[in-house]
């Protein structure tokens, strides 16, 4: 609640200067492409009240349930396909008229989209009432509920426009924008900001908003879904604690917020999973035997390395971060676009790797190589209180008591 009254505060301001602070001004350019939050909150809550006055999961039970939430991630697994074919249609350029060649494919995907409406907030009610009982399981719960109770909405996610200095990797500003945004649309937009201020700026997209109802993503990925909706409300847990209210006021602490919702979120996602759909929880990783009565080291595979992304990534990271600190900017930026070949040669196809970049996803911090972090010592520590935690629970409760990394830091020190 505590991050809606923030949003609409934002939203609500008036303004009639130029803004002289850096998100003042990048949202010159931004305003009319901005995402309405306060807008999409009231028409959840709307959905969120109506699900709740029917209460028809109430009536369903065991199997019945589980087939709802199967159901409903098949539906959005054929809109995803049919979404697919339709953008092909259109880009397709021996397709002279694209309008009359989709009218069949569209005229299915309005069916499709009238059934999610309907399938989609039962679908919802169901697995918040899951992993209420999951998040009940684990202690994290008062008097048998979760506070605050677990509510999400899964609809278009709005992208985000992330700002950083050139000279150094921090994250300036986080400008939400419409959904719908084409990659040129996105482009354009970066370019305009990044001449006009001499920033590094980058379009991104999110996988959740910790809103009240959260925002998550639409995807027929069921793991992928419950790690999103369990961190978004972690996110809502912490806000009602120092850890979450203090999430704007340093770098060091939007990484301790992140990394905390990132690790609890696939803990929980994935207890979920064991307990209510053990056909999805995937296999264990693969581990391989050596044998330690033997000095010798192996022999070389002729078959090459496997490309390692998180670890290409932290040293990737680790390097632009040196020729920043020696104010070589412009080398660091040349870099950073030869490494972006690498990636997409190894089948990542990152757009942009810029500052921008990493001020974004090194807060996400949870890696145990680092990735994008780099060197950052902040999701390290959180990482080791998180290994001397007996339980998840304890973790996240001794977390979201701090409010500077120093108390960290001083947690990760005592025996």
């Amino acid at each position: 609640m505590v991050v809606n009254l923030m949003v609409l505060a934002a939203l609500l301001g008036s303004s009639g200067q130029l803004p002289a602070d850096l998100p003042g001004r990048v949202r010159a350019f931004t305003r009319p492409l901005e995402f309405d939050y306060a807008t999409w909150t009231i028409k959840a809550l709307s959905v969120k009240l109506e699900q709740e006055a029917l209460s028809i999961s109430d009536y369903l039970v065991g199997a019945a349930r589980k087939q709802v939430v199967l159901d409903y991630l098949d539906l959005v697994g054929r809109i995803q396909s049919s979404e697919t074919r339709l953008h092909e249609v259109f880009t397709d350029p021996a397709i002279d008229d694209p309008q009359q060649a989709s009218e069949a494919l569209r005229a299915e995907l309005e069916t499709l989209y009238e059934q999610r409406l309907k399938s989609g907030p039962l679908a919802e009610s169901i697995l918040q009432s899951q992993l209420s009982d999951v998040i009940h399981e684990m202690g994290l719960s008062l008097g048998g509920q979760p506070i605050p109770p677990v509510l999400y909405h899964s609809t278009p996610l709005p992208q985000a426009l992330i700002i950083s200095p050139r000279d150094v990797i921090r994250q300036e500003a986080d400008i939400s924008l419409l959904p719908d945004l084409t990659v040129d649309q996105q482009q354009a937009l970066e370019e305009q900001v990044d001449n006009a201020l001499d920033i590094s700026s980058l379009v991104v997209s999110i996988g959740g908003v910790g809103l009240y109802p959260t925002m998550v993503y639409q995807t027929s990925y069921l793991n992928g879904l419950l790690e999103v909706v369990a961190h978004e409300w972690v996110h809502n847990y912490l806000t009602l604690r120092p850890l979450g209210i203090n999430y704007f006021t340093s770098a060091e602490l939007r990484t301790m917020n992140e990394t905390v919702a990132s690790i609890a979120g696939k803990e929980i996602g994935l207890a979920l999973l064991e307990r209510y759909y053990p056909e999805f929880v995937p296999p264990p990783p693969a581990t391989t035997e050596t044998d330690s009565s033997t000095d010798e080291q192996p022999a070389e595979s002729a078959t090459p390395p496997e490309f390692d992304f998180q670890t290409e990534m932290r040293v990737t990271r680790q390097n632009v971060d040196r020729m920043l600190e020696a104010g070589q900017i412009l080398e660091a930026e040349t870099y950073m676009e030869d490494r972006r070949a690498v990636f997409w040669q190894n089948g990542y196809r990152i757009r942009k790797l810029n500052q921008a970049y990493f001020a974004f996803h090194g807060a996400y911090a949870d890696h145990p190589s680092g990735g994008a972090a780099g060197e950052d010592p902040v999701g390290a520590a959180v990482r080791d209180l998180r290994s001397t935690s007996p339980t998840l629970a304890q973790f996240i409760n001794r977390m979201s008591w701090m409010w500077s990394v120093d108390q960290l830091y001083r947690a990760v020190s005592q025996p």
